[in-house]
């Protein structure tokens, strides 16, 4: 069931220039909401994938490899086109906390 928009939330759906925001880059966005102070921040710690995989002294593709990532995710993570969610930052933070001990258990898994 559908519930009923009031008049004012009416009014500014009609007077809202579709055209404008549907020509918005990702990046006016971005800067928009940092401008905002009342716009809610990301609150999931950054997770710097470069880091990690560096102190593992892998490669990207190495890396990618050993721990089940696709090589063009781990490239997308480390420069910033996408963010690590859910089980992939799980598994990051393990990789970050025991790399050689999680490698084995990969392994032998």
């Amino acid at each position: 069931m559908a519930k009923t928009l009031s008049k004012r939330a009416r009014a500014a759906l009609a007077a809202t220039d579709w055209r404008k925001i549907d020509a918005m880059t990702d990046a006016k966005i971005a800067r928009q909401i940092a401008s905002n102070p009342d716009a809610a921040p990301d609150m999931a710690p950054v997770i710097d994938v470069r880091a990690i995989r560096r102190a593992t002294g892998l490669s990207q593709a190495q890396f990618a490899a050993t721990y089940d990532f696709s090589l063009r995710t781990v490239q997308e993570w480390e420069r910033g086109a996408k963010k690590p969610s859910g089980p992939a930052r799980t598994l990051l933070r393990a990789i970050r906390a025991d790399p050689e001990g999680l490698r084995k258990a990969l392994a032998a898994a």
